[in-house]
């Protein structure tokens, strides 16, 4: 059964942007709408980025047309990247970028985010409003799906285009991507993966692949997503989803120098994304290749400035870059534009612990002991707790500048928030050797390891038994003492959900279920249990 015939749409009731630099171009896009039968009055004009963002913070609009090019400041490309980021547009938004630019990186980059359509100036009445009738007609089509994936209920959204699917034939192709991405995204990676081979045993359907390779990655089966994905890759050369995606099982295989190729690859075809040039640095950093890094650092800072995906990560990487290329000056330069830029206490500490190894690369000792001192005190008087690069980076900063105490307490840390990562207790028992505390860092990462499982093992063998608040107890308990324990808080909130389930709602609890997860979600934010348990917790208290 086909989609019934949809009627024109009525641009009288329809509000619309136009971002364009240019005062005439402005001018004839708004002749344009008004020619469509779009009223003055709801039409507004930004002449720059910052214009932009400001109306979109104050207005919901039906539709945008924004031009590429805006001058100093934010392009249009990154305009729709803090539009979507923030959003700051709904999904009944038609999104049209309109534009002179025809070359390739400004094309594929712009694409990345997904406007509703990409229209090449000179454009006439007849062109957008044929556009625009067939985004509005597929947006209402896919109204009630896009309002659950904006509440993240996946599993409803899921839901939603299958009923979708019994009636529209016309939009089946996107109905059955969308209900894979929402499988996905919900953690039901069993049914993503029946869907993906079930559509794949019939044709052969990119996104399908991707969504299967997804699914084998989501299982720990590396080997073959990896597959896949070359596959992908080769098959479809500017699929850049795929790229990311083939760099993450790499990386996940510790595979870093066919992971800096694949990202090489990408960025030649879309140059302009600043978290890309970020990975592809860290990677090359990794490797040593230090000119590599330094480009693509010094490539992530530039294109970040006007951008909401602007991060401190490519701050500290060129930092260190430019530290391990003997150019301290320049490193401590960048870490005080990093703190200028970034505000928060991790980024304080991240770049205490930057500023601290750079003085000590460049043979200044008393600086470098001045700042781990600073670094100790600062996560002492803030609570931060840092991802565990950061934890090791800093103990190895503390223990050549003398302060051992505190080194060994991050790295007991570290170890009791992931006391099954042997690659993770490797890499600490790497430090202790190079601090030559080899004997001592391995009965200390053994005590700590042990510590952290009797700790788990605990509140579990409790759980067993049918010792409910007894159990709730003592996870309570590993929390506070492994607060950065992934598994310990997954299994407190399923505790705490489960207890509530068979009793009633305790809105303390509760909250307290929401921050264990969210910090669960900070320090692992593709955890797919999260997503589940916060469903959950939803569900309950709704």
């Amino acid at each position: 059964m086909s989609t019934p015939q949809q009627l024109p749409v009525d641009f009288a009731s329809k509000s619309f942007l136009i971002i364009d630099d240019f005062h005439g171009m402005r001018s004839i896009l708004r002749d344009i709408l008004r020619s469509c039968g779009v009223n003055t009055r709801n039409i507004a004009t930004a002449a720059n980025g910052g214009e932009a963002i400001a109306l979109l913070e104050k207005n919901r609009f039906d539709g945008v047309l924004c031009d590429f090019n805006l001058g100093a400041g934010k392009n249009g490309q990154q305009v729709l990247e803090e539009a979507k980021y923030r959003n700051l547009v709904g999904p009944g938004c038609a999104w049209i970028m309109i534009t002179a630019e025809k070359t390739a990186d400004v094309v594929m980059g712009a694409a990345e985010y997904q406007p509703d359509a990409y229209l090449i100036k000179p454009i006439t009445e007849a062109t957008l409003r044929l556009r625009l009738d067939k985004i509005w007609a597929k947006k209402e089509a896919f109204a009630e799906i896009d309002q659950a994936v904006l509440d993240q209920d996946f599993l409803r959204a899921a839901k939603l285009c299958d009923q979708r699917l019994a009636t529209d034939r016309s939009n089946a192709g996107e109905l059955l991507r969308l209900k894979c991405q929402m499988l996905l995204a919900a953690g039901e990676h069993g049914p993503a993966r029946t869907l993906c081979n079930d559509i794949l045993a019939q044709r052969d359907v990119p996104w399908a692949k991707l969504g299967l390779a997804r699914a084998h990655f989501a299982a720990g089966e590396l080997a073959e997503a990896r597959a896949l994905l070359e596959a992908l890759v080769e098959e479809q050369r500017t699929f850049l989803e795929a790229y990311d995606w083939l760099v993450t099982v790499l990386k996940a295989q510790n595979d870093l120098t066919k992971a800096e190729e694949v990202l090489e690859r990408a960025a030649r075809l879309s140059p302009n994304s600043v978290t890309r040039q970020k990975t592809l640095g860290e990677v090359a950093l990794h490797l040593g290749k230090l000119d590599n890094a330094e480009k693509a650092f010094r490539k992530s800072v530039a294109l970040g400035e006007h951008s909401v995906l602007k991060t401190a990560d490519a701050y500290l990487g060129l930092a260190k870059t430019c530290s391990a290329l003997n150019n301290p000056n320049e490193a401590l330069q960048v870490l005080g534009t990093l703190t200028k830029q970034f505000d928060g206490d991790e980024v304080k500490v991240q770049a205490l612990a930057a500023e601290g190894l750079v003085h000590h690369r460049a043979g200044d000792p008393i600086a470098a002991r001045k700042a781990a001192q600073r670094l100790g005190e600062t996560l002492t008087s803030t609570g931060v707790r840092p991802d565990s690069a950061s934890t090791l980076e800093m103990a190895e900063l503390m223990l050549v500048t003398g302060e051992k105490q505190q080194a060994v307490a991050l790295l007991q840390d570290a170890v009791r928030s992931s006391p099954e990562d042997t690659a993770l207790l490797g890499r600490v028992q790497q430090v202790f050797d190079g601090a030559s505390m080899g004997a001592e860092g391995s009965a200390l990462v053994e005590a700590s390891r042990k510590e952290s499982v009797e700790l788990m093992n605990q509140g579990v063998l409790l759980m067993r038994d049918g010792k409910f608040d007894e159990a709730l107890a003592a996870l309570r308990t590993a929390c506070e003492r492994l607060p950065g324990n992934i598994r310990v808080l997954l299994n407190f909130a399923h505790l705490a959900l489960s207890i509530m389930q068979k009793t009633a709602v305790d809105p303390a609890l509760a909250d307290e279920v929401r921050a264990r997860l969210a910090t669960v979600h900070r320090l692992s934010p593709g955890e797919k249990r999260y997503v589940q348990l916060m469903r959950q917790v939803d569900t309950l208290t709704r």
